[in-house]
């Protein structure tokens, strides 16, 4: 009797798919999509914001748990809509406490200035790992012509450089920057 080569047969596992592994992965996919639209229309649309630390922790997890459900035999429906709802209600309660400055200086990131007027702030573009060349590719994309018409490069909490242009001869609000890390 002729013995199956080590190689053909992996190729064989990559491509084996029975009747009953093909309906599970099928009523297992469908229900755990209705289960994270359900739990995304509790507990929000925050649930997959790119807010904190928490936020993008949410949705690793989330996407995990579900290839987790939907591939695996060893978890079971149950067993993953149970660990999904789990995870967004630990981002509720993070939500909850983010309004608490103990809580958010804990989870969050800063908003940190980078460009004050036509001024590079280079610590602070060491301190979040920006480069120049980073900065110029987003005051292109912002439509800056000249290095005057800025008031400030903002790095946000989400990794996003937000420019502020100088449309007119006020200054920014206050408010505006209250939380940005000069």
């Amino acid at each position: 009797m002729l013995e199956a080569h080590p190689l053909t047969e992996a190729l064989n596992a990559l491509f084996d798919l029975n009747k009953k592994t093909f309906f599970l992965i099928l009523f297992s996919t469908f229900f755990i999509y209705i289960v994270v639209i359900l739990y995304t229309r509790i507990f929000g649309k925050r649930s997959f914001s790119k807010m904190s630390s928490f936020d993008f922790a949410m949705t690793v997890a989330v996407g995990s748990m579900i290839a987790t459900t939907i591939l695996s035999d060893s978890v079971s429906f149950l067993e993953g809509a149970v660990g999904l709802l789990i995870v967004y209600l630990l981002q509720l309660i993070a939500a909850f406490l983010r309004r608490y400055p103990w809580f958010r200086k804990l989870t969050d990131n800063q908003p940190t200035l980078l460009m004050d007027g036509e001024n590079l702030l280079r610590e602070n573009m060491r301190s979040v790992r920006v480069t120049e060349g980073d900065i110029r590719s987003k005051l292109r994309e912002a439509n800056v012509i000249k290095l005057s018409d800025i008031k400030a490069v903002v790095f946000e909490t989400t990794g996003d450089l937000i420019v502020l242009h100088k449309d007119s001869a006020d200054d920014i609000d206050d408010w505006l920057l209250k939380d940005v890390q000069r």
